[in-house]
């Protein structure tokens, strides 16, 4: 017969309610509620959840510093270039917006770039650049000569070929040699601000945003809406480029700074009015040719 006492003896136990009667005024603590209160908290004062009160930012910062633990590729590679094909939309979104919208004071790079360039942007925005400059070259072409009878309308596939040379020669090409200049300079000076390729590349790449636009508008035969859109996207391509590289050479001798800052003034003037004068001026000059062998042809019959 076991004991009463015998602890190894099975007991039922009350109900938490029983265990509670006799003192109603006991306060019960749930682990739960304690987990619940603060995220009920954090919504009554209006504030997100933990997960998406931090800055859309702060990943990519995260990543950037884990970046640098990862192992290098050569530059040869694929992987290497991959990453900077690794972007966000809304961060391509807001550089497009940066390079059309410059300020006094902001350097493109260190707002927008924040040593994380990205080749997915430059690399599109040159393409529908060359398109739009190949396309809008035909069709200026087409209403030029529209309402002649002898004319038959030809598309010329070769400007694309063209194009693509002259904006991916402009937007590779311009960087190296800039890079290498403001290298060799930093290296002359210790306390110049230096960029790396990538990054160069990338801030002109952002800055031809701008002539996409421009070159919709080459399509009409108003001449002097043609010359306008030039000019305000040379001005404001031109400032993007001047407000960015300005901090890598202003402690440099003052002729380095002039001819630095005038180099990229001018190969970006030559681009914008290269192209201009290439692509949208040959039918006007066709048809002033036209003209002049018409009015020469009929000058003798005439007398």
């Amino acid at each position: 017969m076991a004991s009463i006492n015998d602890p190894f003896q099975f007991q039922e136990f009350e109900e938490a309610g029983n265990l509670l009667e006799p003192n109603r005024d006991a306060t019960t603590i749930s682990i739960e509620d304690e987990d619940i209160k603060p995220e009920k908290k954090r919504k009554a004062a209006g504030f997100p959840p933990d997960d998406e009160d931090g800055d859309p930012l702060a990943t990519d910062d995260k990543t950037e510093l884990l970046s640098g633990q990862q192992k290098s590729v050569p530059f040869w590679t694929f992987e290497y270039y991959q990453r900077f094909f690794d972007i966000e939309t809304h961060h391509v979104k807001e550089r497009i917006i940066g390079s059309v919208m410059p300020w006094p004071g902001k350097n493109f790079i260190q707002v927008y770039l924040r040593r994380n360039p990205d080749l997915y942007g430059p690399f599109w925005i040159c393409t529908t650049l060359v398109f739009a400059i190949a396309i809008s070259g035909n069709l200026s072409n087409f209403l030029t000569h529209l309402g002649d009878p002898t004319y038959k309308y030809t598309p010329e596939f070769r400007k694309v070929s063209i194009a693509a040379t002259a904006i991916f020669g402009y937007a590779w090409l311009v960087p190296l040699a800039l890079w290498s200049f403001l290298l060799w300079r930093s290296n002359k000076i210790m306390n110049l601000v230096s960029y790396s390729f990538m990054e160069i590349v990338c801030v002109y790449g952002y800055s031809l945003s701008i002539y996409i636009p421009a070159v919709v508008l080459w399509i009409g035969t108003f001449e002097w809406l043609q010359w306008c859109s030039i000019v305000v996207a040379l001005f404001l391509s031109g400032s993007v480029l001047m407000l960015t590289f300005w901090p890598a050479v202003r402690d440099d001798h003052p002729k380095i700074i002039i001819a630095t800052m005038s180099a990229i003034v001018v190969f970006n003037i030559l681009l914008a009015v290269g192209c201009k004068a290439y692509f949208f001026s040959n039918s006007e000059r066709k048809v002033l040719v036209k003209s002049a062998a018409t009015v020469l042809t009929k000058a003798p019959s005439s007398t």
